[in-house]
């Protein structure tokens, strides 16, 4: 695994949700969700040992380790994940604050393997890009997949998920809530959605 840490793990975004917010899924079902994923994973590629999970952070990184445990039990075969950067990626960096830069861990052969990258929502589809891009500055896998919790669409760029644990219809002023408790300031993971009175960004509008 190498990794390329060029600042110290940024802080994650832990706003609560508000307290009109909806839930969508709470802690069982998003377990679920996560079990149905790492089948799907399963049945699509054949070859796990040359499969690695690699996360979006912040809460991707969170998905991605837990669906590289889930496979790992399900598949028999230890699958690896991590972590890509994609602050100095993102194509919105002259309109919004430079972001906090993470340390990226990557397996080192990544001309064998196949990436799933991991997110846990899908908007514009430009995060995705963003990660495509990181991912190219240190090789060139043999395929690229990509696995949400959520799909809210809205897309800006002609992305689509491989793999989607709930596809979530939403209009543009509309808030998903990701919450995981090994992160955030919460008792138990949920997902939840709210109005917002502002048109939201791609990453307002995923928090």
């Amino acid at each position: 695994m190498r990794t390329r840490e060029l600042a110290k793990d940024a802080p994650m975004n832990s706003n609560p949700p508000s307290p009109t917010a909806r839930i969508l899924l709470d802690a069982a079902a998003i377990e679920r969700t996560l079990h149905r994923i790492a089948h799907e994973i399963i049945e699509r590629n054949q070859n796990l040992e040359n499969l690695a999970i690699i996360g979006i952070p912040s809460r991707g990184v969170v998905i991605a380790r837990r669906l590289a445990n889930l496979v790992t039990n399900f598949g028999g075969t230890k699958v690896e994940h991590g972590v890509i950067d994609i602050s100095m990626h993102r194509d919105d960096l002259s309109r919004r604050p430079v972001p906090a830069v993470v340390a990226t861990e990557l397996p080192y052969d990544l001309e064998s393997r196949t990436i799933i990258l991991a997110d846990d929502v899908a908007f514009t589809g430009r995060t995705c890009r963003a990660a495509m891009d990181a991912l190219a500055d240190f090789g060139r896998p043999a395929r690229i997949q990509y696995a949400v919790l959520i799909d809210r669409g809205h897309r800006e760029l002609p992305i689509r998920a491989d793999y989607v644990g709930k596809n979530v219809p939403t209009s543009p002023g509309e808030r998903v809530y990701v919450r995981f408790a090994a992160i955030d300031p919460v008792v138990a993971d949920s997902v939840s959605i709210d109005h917002t009175p502002a048109v939201a960004t791609s990453e307002s509008a995923k928090q």
